[in-house]
């Protein structure tokens, strides 16, 4: 005969706070929050609640002031928004404090969230940060503050897990999810059927960047290299994704200005199938080297600073590369060009090279493919496994 006292009790919700800045962030939020449930698998409640977007709110986390709040860029946005920024997190810090979750979890805004974690920690919860900042590459000094505000670094790529060893923080890889979401053999025919595009003819996909300082600086010589390429190959074709309204509209500005004549398609977004599409690809230094890594397209690489800006960088950046594809494999794979290098003929040449070197195609086509294996860990699944471990649930 069973007796109430033979039922184990029920196990209390796991709560966790977690706290994401942008729409990346957003983004690996909510895998996380999915794969945390599919792990729970239904033995204990999970209750989320802390700052996210649209993503993690709909996979069920309670977001308790707009994300937009952390969402500044820039040092002078980010210095007029500064005593905002701190009242949030004061506010966050007292009222984690007050309602004590098993696991504060930071998804990358590491100014804002390391910080918060730092006062989370010493009062005794546990805490995890989910993407390294860039400290492998410059203000080395900042990892002793990140080893006491962290009990787990979850990082997105091998060799900054290797740098966290190295200081004996504990760390996790757990991969890139964009390396579990674009497949390994991507379809170059239907992506131009997609985009409306003919089949055959080489094609060449723009990235000036994201943002609008980036497409300022980068649109005109990027204008010029396509001028520069065509002037060698009339066969070419160009597509450009635009990756908002604000910086199609400078683009176009910045193109009606040079008075080119270029075979070009503007696109409002879809910089994922562009690349597909393209033969090779030219480039702002970011995310979307990566993302071209993946699709397996030949590249060139390139990005302009504020002069300024660029001579701090000089003295305090201690990295041999600068563009994602380079810093995984450790050596120059991709030509990558920066400030007073990023010429249209530097870049022209280059981009050439990529186009009609089919032997060279071939091998970086094999080391892209070896590469993306090694990021495919199942990120959203080994981040929640180890948010677990963590959190002791």
């Amino acid at each position: 005969m069973t007796t109430s006292s033979d039922v184990p009790a029920p196990k209390p919700p796991l709560r966790i706070a977690m706290v994401a800045g942008e729409a990346s962030g957003d983004q690996l939020g909510a895998g996380l929050i999915h794969a945390l449930r599919e792990q729970l698998s239904g033995t204990r409640e999970l209750v989320v609640e802390g700052i996210g977007g649209p993503e993690m709110q709909a996979a069920g986390c309670r977001s308790l002031y707009p994300m937009e709040a952390l969402s500044v860029m820039g040092l002078v946005e980010v210095l007029r928004h500064l005593p905002g920024l701190l009242r949030l997190r004061r506010r966050l810090g007292r009222q984690f404090l007050a309602e004590q979750p098993d696991v504060f979890v930071g998804i990358d805004a590491p100014d804002f969230n390391l910080g918060l974690a730092y006062r989370l920690r010493r009062s005794g919860i546990r805490t995890v940060h989910y993407v390294s900042p860039s400290v492998w590459a410059w203000r080395g000094y900042r990892v002793r503050n990140i080893a006491r505000s962290v009990d787990r670094m979850l990082t997105l790529f091998p060799f900054e897990a290797e740098f966290y060893r190295r200081h004996s923080v504990p760390v996790s890889f757990v991969g890139h999810p964009l390396a579990e979401r674009i497949p390994m053999l991507p379809d170059p025919v239907a992506a131009r059927q997609l985009l409306g595009l003919p089949e055959r003819g080489p094609l060449v996909a723009v990235l000036p960047g994201s943002r609008l300082g980036e497409v300022q600086r980068l649109a005109q010589p990027f204008i010029e290299t396509m001028q520069w390429c065509l002037e060698r190959d009339r066969s070419l074709r160009f597509i450009v994704p635009c990756a908002s309204p604000k910086t199609r509209e400078l683009f176009e500005s910045i193109l009606a200005r040079s008075g080119a004549n270029l075979p070009l398609t503007l696109l409002d977004g879809q910089a994922r199938p562009a690349m597909t599409a393209a033969d090779a690809v030219l480039l702002a230094s970011g995310t979307a080297a990566l993302e071209a890594m993946l699709l397996k397209r030949p590249m060139v690489v390139a990005y302009r600073l504020a002069p300024v800006t660029y001579r701090l960088l000089q003295r305090l950046v201690r990295v041999p590369y600068y563009s994602l594809p380079n810093l995984l494999a450790g050596e120059p794979l991709v030509p990558e060009y920066i400030q007073d290098q990023a010429t249209p003929v530097n870049l022209g040449q280059a981009l050439m090279n990529e186009l009609h070197n089919p032997s060279r195609r071939s091998q970086l086509m094999q080391r892209f493919r070896i590469m993306h294996g090694e990021l495919q860990h199942n990120a959203d699944q080994a981040a929640a496994a180890a948010v677990l471990e963590v959190a002791g649930g």
